[in-house]
């Protein structure tokens, strides 16, 4: 069995009032989640006593211990296991671009057993960078699981370097279509809104006051009775952005309850996901030093629907 480790430290006076699970997060750089299960077990504590809840408000200077959980499974490299429906667009010595289908994540984590694009492409015989944190051999971008579309993965240490710092500084055009509820009002804007974690659900994200600068573009493409197709671009990344943003905006993606949608409408176009697709993605190859552009069909699920919505 492996032993656990604890900690014991006082709480700073920034932290003066705040929630006990929020303020264990951020000390010690556990998901709330995680903390809210040490709490229930009764491994958080407040000057000797066990803390009850995890709304508990902390004072500064009383002194939290702490009992880690146990450390995660070796997620050091993904296994090798061939993902159905992850087609190779290119592939070359310094980077491969896929079409992620859905169901699939970028890497593994703790909790997810299911595909991955890494183990894929291993499978493939695709050798990654190994540059960079252990369990994301050359992912230098994501797309979540329920998310489809094209992804670019570097295979040398060069490639890794250049593409990172290029989603960094946001020079990677990434281009989505979506389809959102009701009609946009304008039919062309940006939405300009922070991205934080939601303050009661773990597994979400809200526009937050607090939160990290998102900024996204879109553009109508077509519109529907009570649909509208949309090019989205991205100035950020964060983690559901566009979700996010607009649902916040009232009109949330077709088929994407966690974030407002209508379960109804999603059934009758025949989608258990939301209509999401990165479509393009063009950035500068590192070993080539030009521009390069690459796109992605939608997928049967989203083409179908999006049929419907036309009438076909």
């Amino acid at each position: 069995m492996v032993s656990r480790q604890s900690r014991s430290l006082p709480v700073p006076e920034g932290f003066e009032g705040q929630r006990i699970d929020q303020v264990v997060s951020r000390m010690l750089g556990l998901s709330r989640t995680a903390v809210a299960d040490l709490i229930a077990d009764g491994d958080v504590s407040l000057d000797g006593s066990a803390v009850s809840t995890k709304s508990a408000r902390v004072m500064s200077g009383a002194w939290l211990d702490v009992l880690l959980p146990p450390p995660p499974e070796d997620l050091t490299r993904a296994k090798p296991e061939p993902v159905e429906g992850l087609d190779v667009i290119h592939s070359d010595d310094d980077i491969v671009v896929v079409d992620k289908p859905v169901g699939v994540a970028a890497h593994p984590s703790v909790g997810w057993e299911g595909p991955t694009v890494t183990g894929g492409l291993k499978a493939a015989g695709h050798r990654l960078s190994v540059y960079g944190p252990d369990e994301r051999e050359g992912i230098v971008h994501r797309l979540d699981v329920g998310t489809s579309g094209v992804m670019v993965v570097a295979k040398s240490e060069r490639a890794y370097s250049a593409l990172k710092r290029a989603f960094k500084y946001r020079e990677v055009s990434k281009r989505y279509r979506a389809v959102a509820q009701g009609h946009l009002d304008p039919l062309s804007g940006t939405v300009d809104a922070p991205i934080g974690r939601h303050p009661r659900h773990d597994w979400r994200f809200a526009v937050m006051q607090d939160g990290k600068r998102s900024v996204t573009h879109y553009d109508t493409v077509e519109v529907f009775p009570g649909a509208t197709l949309l090019d989205v671009g991205l100035e950020t990344g964060r983690t559901h952005q566009i979700r996010v943003h607009f649902s916040g905006l009232g009109h949330p993606l077709l088929g994407d309850p966690l974030y407002g949608s209508d379960p109804v409408m999603a059934e009758k176009y025949g989608l258990i996901r939301q209509w999401l697709h990165a479509y393009q993605l063009s950035f500068l190859h590192p070993g080539r030093n030009k521009e390069v552009t690459f796109t992605s069909e939608y997928p049967d699920d989203l083409g179908r629907a999006l049929k419907m919505l036309r009438g076909d």
